[in-house]
Parts: C-alpha cells; structure tokens; sequence
C-alpha cells in the first residue's frame, strides 16, 4: 500500500493526489492536521533522510521558529519539532515497502507505481 502524508489544501498534496488518481494508483492519504506524526513515525522520516531533507526551512512556520533552534537544529531535536508543528515537514512525503520519498516527483511516483 501507497501512504501519502501531508496536509490536505497544500497546494503541492493536491497536485500529488491528482497524479496519483490520475494514474488510478491505490493509496492511503494520512493529514497530519487530523492525524499528527507520532514519535516512531517522526523518526522512521528522519532516519531515511536527513532533518534538512524532511524539514521545509523555505515555510512560515520555520520562519516563525526561534532563531536558537534553528541554529542548534539536529537529527534528534527534529523528531519533537516535527511532531509538535507537522506544518515543517515537506510535502509530500510517500511511502512504499517501507521506503520514504520527499517532495513532488512524478519519476519516483512512476518507479513506485512499477513496483521499483
């Protein structure tokens, strides 16, 4: 099964669930704003990418954040910061055979669909 995280009226998640639904693909779509990442999924994102890859330091909400955490930000801290304001994290990311891809990518969403 297909599992797509992000949060529903991102404009980005739209045009991942079009595509998906486009090519009459099965899936799975989690919100964080209904369904917040615990702890063990925060940490399943991070341990296959790096925090600046999960993270979206280009949002609001990063902007927002206190200059002292994003200067001291880790792998280990990020866990926390993403579970406590899931808007940090990019969109979308998918998951497949226990794989985690971030970011809009219609090749990969090609290479999941043909089982890769």
């Amino acid at each position: 099964m297909i599992l797509i995280y992000g949060i529903k009226n991102c404009d980005t998640i739209k045009k991942t669930l079009r595509w998906f639904d486009t090519n009459n693909a099965e899936y799975q779509f989690v919100d964080y704003k209904k369904e917040p990442p615990s702890a063990e999924l925060a940490q399943s994102f991070l341990s296959a990418h790096h925090w600046e890859i999960v993270v979206n330091k280009r949002g609001t909400t990063w902007r927002k954040l206190d200059d002292s955490i994003k200067q001291t930000m880790d792998q280990e801290q990020a866990v926390g910061l993403i579970q406590d304001h899931p808007s940090l994290i990019k969109r979308p990311i998918v998951e497949y055979n226990g794989n985690y891809w971030v970011g809009y990518d219609e090749t990969i969403f090609e290479r999941i669909l043909n089982g890769e």
